[in-house]
């Protein structure tokens, strides 16, 4: 792409889009190029369109691989190259809404229990009881734990926002332990060499092989420890506009889409799993929270997520 890439690159720069979309937008164009050993610049809307039906018919890519791809298009396309609006489309229908399997909180103890190493416990448990996406937990830096507010920042997560979440005092002192024997400078998680923060891909093979360790067949990757603390709050009487705080969500609809209740366990309030804090204690793993932690449960969330609503220096 040549001079193409490099004006892209810099229009990606420009808007403020995370590094994730910026692979994923190029990839996109860069697939387009390939297909048809031309340049993108050269090729019709129709060319286009016939190449995202390949995608279909040739590679069977998901619905949701297939939409990154026309966003990224689009936005060579109109952005880039300045052409009118343009007006491509998935060829197929969006996959049917599927529950993902909710590990339970003895399930999320036994995998933290069968990490093999003190580091690799210390990041599932940050995981799980932060509620972290996996981009966002390898890029935790020390600095990052507020231990007098008792909360966690996460810097520019996803859609490059910065807010708070959780940090129980079982977490912290797990943190701490972890801290006196691996003494990382900068990254709270880093690679071997201490330069750079853990890999997501390390971080997957961490939790598939400890998910392995405990006897866990439940589908999914690590992104299910997120699934699971949204779960867990919700099923301990959390209402979701603080879920939503605390996991980031610009739609509330994600947050009821990410938690899910069981049917003996999810707090009732007319038709939906919402409801206004209690001061029941909440029911989460003793592995990740101390006694203290699920005692003031409801209390703690409820002031992380207030944290979370102030503006972040």
């Amino acid at each position: 792409m040549g001079a193409l890439r490099a004006k892209m690159e810099q229009d990606l720069l420009v808007r403020g889009l995370s590094p994730l979309t910026h692979e994923a937008y190029i990839r996109a164009v860069v697939g387009l190029t390939k297909y048809y050993g031309r340049a993108p610049d050269t090729l019709s809307t129709a060319e286009v369109q016939a190449y995202l039906a390949s995608l279909v018919t040739e590679r069977g890519l998901a619905w949701s691989t297939l939409s990154v791809t026309v966003h990224g298009l689009r936005f060579f396309y109109e952005i880039t190259l300045g052409r009118p609006r343009t007006h491509f489309y998935i060829p197929t229908v969006k996959t049917p809404a599927t529950q993902p399997e909710i590990l339970s909180r003895q399930e999320v103890a036994r995998l933290v229990q069968a990490a093999p190493n003190r580091k690799h416990r210390a990041l599932l448990m940050t995981t799980y009881a932060a509620g972290l996406r996996v981009s966002e937990v390898v890029r935790l830096k020390i600095r990052d734990l507020d231990s007098e507010r008792m909360a966690l920042r996460v810097a520019e997560g996803k859609g490059r926002k910065d807010r708070y979440t959780l940090l129980s005092a079982r977490l912290l002192e797990e943190l701490r332990g972890y801290w006196r024997v691996y003494r990382p400078p900068l990254w709270l998680f880093p690679s071997r060499g201490s330069q750079h923060p853990l890999s997501r891909t390390t971080a997957h093979r961490i939790y598939h092989s400890a998910k392995d360790r405990a006897g866990i067949r439940k589908a999914g990757g690590i992104h299910s420890l997120r699934h699971a603390f949204a779960t867990h709050l919700l099923e301990a009487g959390i209402d979701l506009p603080t879920i939503q705080s605390l996991l980031g969500h610009d739609s509330i609809r994600t947050t009821s889409h990410a938690a899910h209740c069981a049917a003996d366990s999810c707090p009732r309030a007319g038709s939906t799993c919402t409801v206004r804090c209690s001061s029941r204690p909440c029911p989460w793993s003793s592995v990740v929270y101390s006694r203290e932690d699920r005692a003031g449960g409801v209390a703690a969330v409820a002031k992380a997520a207030r944290i979370s609503a102030c503006k972040v220096g």
